[in-house]
């Protein structure tokens, strides 16, 4: 049985980049992997790398390994069928460390691949990252693929070639450039999702909209009730639009020099809060939906917006339940709790010097790059 996409675009990089371009493809109804990747006679070693949660969402796709119940196979573990490998890893945030990218290395090493072997991500932002930056390292590039499985990688997290791990409690902060050859997207996926990991993706799709697509907010803004509910066409509608919005940005600018740094609008204040909260005890996208807020009143206190384009837009996270109080409760009990904000802050790979570089925003779509000073930044965490 062939699977065929209901629709594709490809994520074309620079020329100076040193990569060609990602085939991002649409597919409908429920998630088929064995139709995509074990249809046909495999004479490519191929190491598909997924996780406790993902794996009994994709059974069939998991017995053409082990006949272990999928429900109770613990991490990590390591299955082979033929030229494949199968690495089921922890779940979470706090699986995305340098010890697991390792483990995906050596899943590779041990089943004695070469170097024209695939790897293949099935899950979400914290797979993909990682397993795009095993790629990037086993014998100095290898090529991958990614299945998004969570809003926020549909839309955000698998596009563009941005790939690591968070170390000694900081996000991100080891990685490389490495696209995916291609990102196969089901939305069927989005359907299982916990009420907090979608909540999590519309905070990365809140920050599109008011980047990018006033198309996108007016979505938001009119049909909250399709949103909230999964409406698969409105869910298609918005993961289209967040794609091609992030592919063109990344197009331009793939190594992050201009206009690319746009897409951290929120991920100053949001990473630090992670760091803070403590990495995986609050939600990406929630973070950055709070960051958001926070860089609106950062605006606001400099006058480069208005009160009506700040309340605008802070009345839309509101309505989608994101925190907009200058400390969340998560961190209300931590000591000095806003001086570590502004450490965390000063420690974000973005900056350059002794100030905190910020995005903000003028208008809707009307964005900049700024450097702010700590008491800048404190009188908004008040």
């Amino acid at each position: 049985m062939n699977i065929s996409p209901i629709d594709n675009f490809e994520l074309l990089f620079p020329d100076n980049s040193g990569f060609d371009k990602t085939d991002i493809l649409f597919y409908s109804g429920k998630n088929d992997l064995c139709s995509l990747y074990l249809s046909a006679e495999n004479k490519r070693n191929r190491l598909f790398v997924t996780d406790t949660n993902i794996a009994p969402l994709c059974t069939d796709f998991i017995s053409h390994f082990t006949d272990e119940n999928a429900d109770n196979i613990k991490a990590p573990s390591i299955f082979k069928k033929g030229n494949d490998t199968l690495c089921i890893l922890g779940a979470g945030e706090k699986y995305k460390t340098i010890e697991n990218v390792l483990e995906i290395v050596r899943a590779a090493l041990n089943s004695n691949f070469n170097r024209n072997c695939l790897f293949v991500a099935i899950g979400g932002g914290v797979l993909s990252d990682m397993t795009g930056f095993a790629a990037s390292m086993f014998k100095r590039g290898v090529d991958v693929e990614f299945v998004p499985t969570t809003l926020l990688s549909d839309v955000d997290a698998s596009i563009g070639g941005k790939t690591g791990c968070d170390f000694d409690s900081y996000k991100n902060m080891i990685g490389a450039f490495y696209p995916a050859k291609k990102i196969h997207i089901w939305s069927s996926f989005i359907q299982s999702l916990p009420q907090n990991e979608f909540i999590s993706g519309l905070g990365e799709v809140v920050k599109t909209a008011f980047l990018f697509s006033p198309e996108l907010t007016e979505i938001l803004k009119t049909q909250k009730e399709k949103v909230m509910s999964r409406n698969e066409e409105v869910l298609k509608k918005i993961i289209t639009i967040c794609a091609k919005a992030k592919a063109k940005t990344v197009h331009e600018d793939f190594k992050e020099k201009g206009i690319r740094a746009y897409l951290n609008y929120g991920h100053t204040f949001g990473h630090a809060l992670e760091t803070v909260a403590g990495l995986g005890k609050i939600s990406h996208g929630e973070a950055v939906a709070w960051g958001i807020e926070r860089a609106l009143e950062l605006s606001l206190d400099k006058n480069l917006c208005s009160a009506e384009f700040a309340n605008e837009c802070k009345s839309i996270l509101f309505d989608y339940g994101f925190c907009t109080d200058p400390l969340p409760q998560i961190i209300k009990d931590i000591p000095n709790a806003t001086l570590a904000l502004v450490s965390a802050m000063h420690k974000d790979k973005k900056n350059s010097g002794s100030c905190v570089k910020v995005i903000l925003q003028k208008t809707g779509q009307s964005t900049f790059i700024t450097e702010v000073q700590d008491n800048e930044i404190l009188e908004v965490l008040k």
